[in-house]
């Protein structure tokens, strides 16, 4: 609170009416997945505006917008434990808002709220892990490339992409794949435990929307940001959207000066950035987005 806010308390009349204010944050965006030049939703790069909208003084809550088709679990578990870790320190209330979609890795960070808001229309869930990728088993010798791979472990080729799919490596895959899906149903039912449906689809992988997740246990309510805040906090509320610190270096995103460089190429920038293109596409398009 400034000491402005502070003087105005003071004062009589309306002088001395200080409006309710609501931070709000938000988080959008596949999670880790990024290029130089299309940095994804990182704890890096969200920490200083979570941090900002926590400090702010006699504001009973912090509202997070999330619209996030999920991504790296490693990212979006960090964003969940840093807001819970804020709400914990600065003793706030965390009202998270679900745009067009909170699914996977998205979801995981709208259950860091102490509510769950979503619109009629927002998908919802899909608590799981997936991992897909390409064969090009025959392409290199199709095109006459010849492909030169050494390593020093009889398993550090696992999973390459242009040899025959191995039965033990998707063995070992899907062992990961479920010690990750265990960590993320345990999050779920630490934080919605208490209001979860008992339906077996919960924890396969599929989405809802709106009413169903509503039944199921994801979400807490339907409704938006500005229509929430004006009934709890009044009409006069104001929603102070909190941004991260700008510079024209993405030095929090851990993109260093030589990767902008070498993003500025045309042939090394141009092909990263149309694979995290495609890869932030292909995420979205499973939800219909």
């Amino acid at each position: 609170m400034s000491v402005l806010t502070r003087m105005r308390k003071w004062l009589p009349g309306k002088l001395g009416q200080v409006p309710p204010l609501l931070p709000v944050v938000r988080l959008q965006g596949t999670i880790g997945l990024a290029s130089p030049l299309r940095p994804g939703l990182t704890l890096a790069g969200c920490a200083s505006s979570l941090e900002k909208a926590f400090r702010f003084d006699g504001v009973p809550a912090v509202a997070i917008i999330v619209n996030s088709p999920g991504g790296s679990p490693v990212q979006a578990r960090l964003i969940y434990q840093r807001i819970r870790q804020l709400a914990k320190e600065h003793e706030k209330q965390v009202l998270v808002f679900v745009e067009d979609v909170a699914a996977s890795g998205g979801y995981m960070i709208a259950i860091a709220g102490d509510e769950i808001i979503a619109d009629p229309s927002s998908i919802v869930g899909s608590i799981g892990v997936i991992s897909a990728g390409f064969g090009f088993v025959d392409l290199l010798e199709k095109v006459g490339v010849e492909r030169r791979m050494h390593t020093s472990g009889t398993r550090k080729g696992i999973l390459d992409p242009f040899q025959p799919e191995n039965p033990d490596d998707v063995t070992h895959l899907e062992t990961l794949q479920q010690e990750i899906h265990e960590v993320f149903i345990e999050m779920v039912r630490a934080r919605r435990g208490d209001v979860l449906s008992d339906d077996p689809d919960l924890f396969s992988g599929l989405f809802w929307v709106g009413e169903t997740a509503r039944s199921l246990g994801l979400i807490d309510d339907l409704g938006d940001l500005r229509q929430v805040a004006q009934a709890r906090y009044g009409d006069k509320v104001q929603l102070r959207l909190i941004g991260a610190e700008r510079s024209i270096w993405p030095k929090r995103s851990g993109v260093g000066i030589e990767a902008m460089a070498g993003a500025l190429d045309g042939r090394n920038g141009l092909a990263r950035d149309l694979v995290a293109a495609l890869e932030e596409r292909s995420l979205w398009s499973r939800y219909g987005l």
